[in-house]
């Protein structure tokens, strides 16, 4: 896996550009679900406006942050980080370490006077209310649809990262920069990087792409800094007796509720699943009630941060689908 690389989405017939009219009339993107993944590689900033430079003039192509998560599924495949519950879909991304970081500034006030048509003006200036480490840093600015449409600065900047990033420590680091979208820190958040497709009217802005000059790249804060708050201890005393009093099943209980309660940020979901659907053939077997299975998982997600009832959906979902008992003997033994 390439740090300094995108993953780009090409959707199969559908656009993912805005299009506008002369009037002002503007039509959204296209809803799309399936997409085919390929990685491109760049090597420096201006490597990387080349790239995006190219994006500028293909409608059926965006890009997301996420690492493609297994080479056999990049043909006709939805963007999925975790497994669907639903359709048993497997995921396609993965939150990866990244070089870069792209920033959405939407509706930040320009400064009075400030010609809206000058890119590299525009993009000083939202530069500027950035956090510090990224004021004298380089930048790739490209305007998003509503810039010089819509009122204010409507802009992306693209930055080098002195160290890479994964997706979760970048939301720690820049979660509540006022005009900062967080989304396209998201694994499997779509980033449009197509321009705009007008009818009957032409583009306002000359250029839809222009480099700032600065500091190779931004320097991060230390990986102590980013790293995940600290989670209470699990407390086995959470974890609901099994009604049949099994010892057997109460120790696979604490041990599925341990596993979830301390998993790492990024797979706390995917453990709650794996561990639900474990714990779902005692439910088949008789040895569990769903209700004791609901409210062990949801506890021990809630315990590792998640929100209260994420849980209680996961394992309600596994109590419902899990068709056998796993081969379960009525001596409580595998």
């Amino acid at each position: 896996m390439n740090a300094d690389s995108l993953t780009i989405l090409r959707s199969r017939g559908r656009r993912l550009a805005k299009l506008i009219r002369a009037g002002g009339d503007v039509e959204g993107y296209d809803s799309a679900k399936h997409y085919d993944m390929a990685p491109i590689g760049f090597e420096g900033l201006h490597d990387l406006a080349e790239v995006l430079e190219n994006l500028l003039h293909l409608p059926d192509r965006c890009v997301v942050r996420g690492a493609i998560a297994h080479p056999s599924r990049v043909s006709g495949v939805r963007r999925l980080v975790h497994p669907d519950q639903d359709t048993g879909d497997e995921p396609t991304l993965h939150d990866a370490p990244r070089a870069w970081v792209a920033l959405d500034c939407d509706g930040i006030p320009a400064p009075v006077g400030l010609d809206v048509l000058d890119l590299v003006a525009c993009g000083s200036a939202a530069r500027e209310v950035m956090p510090p480490a990224f004021r004298a840093a380089a930048s790739v600015v490209t305007a998003t649809a509503g810039h010089a449409i819509k009122p204010g600065l409507r802009l992306r900047l693209w930055f080098l990262l002195e160290r890479a990033l994964t997706g979760a420590e970048c939301q720690r680091w820049l979660r509540g920069v006022p005009g900062v979208d967080p989304s396209t820190l998201r694994a499997a958040q779509v980033t449009y990087t197509a321009a705009p497709l007008f009818v009957d009217m032409v583009d306002p802005l000359p250029r839809r792409l222009m480099v700032l000059d600065g500091a190779e790249a931004v320097v991060c804060p230390s990986p102590a800094e980013l790293a995940p708050p600290r989670r209470p201890e699990f407390d086995p005393d959470a974890v609901p007796r099994a009604a049949t009093g099994d010892r057997y099943v109460r120790a696979a209980l604490m041990r599925a509720c341990s596993n979830i309660a301390t998993a790492p940020v990024d797979s706390r979901h995917p453990t709650a699943v794996a561990e639900a659907w474990g714990l779902a053939r005692f439910v088949v077997g008789g040895l569990l009630t769903a209700d004791e299975l609901i409210r062990a998982v949801d506890g021990a997600l809630e315990q590792a941060g998640k929100p209260k009832g994420e849980g209680a959906k996961i394992a309600a979902w596994a109590a419902a689908r899990r068709p056998d008992s796993g081969n379960l003997q009525t001596g409580g033994r595998e």
